[in-house]
């Protein structure tokens, strides 16, 4: 997964990484909110950009790496969620009106 470096350096400085201490399926998400999730986990990841870099070398078909969506060895924004995507924009929600209520005179 990590160039022999990156290895040496995690063996020599004793790093944990917080991708050890989770289910690793997290990575590999089909929900957008557990991706994010994932993003969420490599934040503080002291070999964040080298994960990164190396999926991006090896092309990796799919996941999360170093904080980011890897797709086919491509970086993605964010996952889209499953189903076609709408054909015209959502309207705009209208303010609720005031009832009038009417008053006996």
């Amino acid at each position: 997964m990590f160039e022999p470096t990156v290895i040496a350096r995690i063996e020599q400085e004793r790093l944990s990484l917080p991708c050890w201490a989770v289910d690793p399926d997290l990575f590999f998400a089909e929900l957008p909110a557990e991706v994010e999730a994932a993003k969420a986990i490599c934040a503080a990841c002291p070999v964040r950009q080298a994960c990164l870099a190396g999926a991006v070398t090896r092309r990796e078909p799919y996941g999360v790496w170093g904080g980011e969506l890897v797709v086919g060895g491509t970086v993605i924004a964010r996952k889209r969620p499953r189903g076609r995507p709408r054909k015209s924009p959502v309207p705009e929600p209208r303010p609720e009106r005031p009832i009038a209520v009417p008053t006996a005179a």
